[in-house]
């Protein structure tokens, strides 16, 4: 079977783009990036401004926070009782865990602060209230196969879950 090379951005399109992004005048990121367009699979204010271009061309452009991970919800920072936690799980200050709830969703929060009887978690994105500056470029377009159409978005190995995800795809955890 042959692809279907096209020439713009579009919904249901596989578009391949290289990009940097900058956060507070620090370079983040510097990856290439293959995702389906049209079905929610990248921050809304890049996608949209994505939606046109062509192979080969290149964008700056400026996500605002509430086009990106939205703001910094305040509420979003709990207090969660140490007991909750296996009494072997390391919580260490400042950085990300793979947590899983009573339901079995699997989520991230940064321990923000410890006391022997509780931990404050910040479940916010970390991106969170950011506006994010990326460059782009177009590196390759295709039609999207009716599977990746069907299923909103391109196959992924269960290999980038990590430990978070002892049950496989199956519970979400994997793009």
């Amino acid at each position: 079977m042959t692809e279907n090379i096209l020439s713009a951005v579009q919904d249901d399109t596989v578009v391949q783009l290289a990009y940097n992004l900058v956060v507070d005048g620090e370079e983040i990121e510097s990856e290439v990036l293959e995702y389906l367009h049209g079905h929610q699979n990248i921050i809304p204010g890049l996608e949209n401004a994505l939606t046109g271009l062509e192979v080969g061309d290149s964008k700056e452009v400026l996500v605002l926070a509430e086009e990106a991970y939205g703001e910094f919800d305040p509420d979003a920072v709990v207090l969660v009782s140490r007991n909750s936690f296996p009494q072997d799980f390391e919580i260490l200050l400042g950085e990300p865990m793979h947590l899983r709830d009573a339901n079995g969703h699997v989520f991230t929060g940064v321990a923000t602060a410890l006391t022997e009887e509780n931990v404050e978690l910040d479940l916010n994105h970390p991106m969170a209230g950011k506006d994010l500056q990326f460059t782009v470029t177009i590196l390759g377009i295709r039609s999207a196969t009716e599977e990746e159409i069907q299923n909103g978005g391109l196959a992924h190995s269960c290999d980038s879950c990590g430990d978070g995800c002892s049950d496989g795809c199956s519970d979400g955890c994997c793009g």
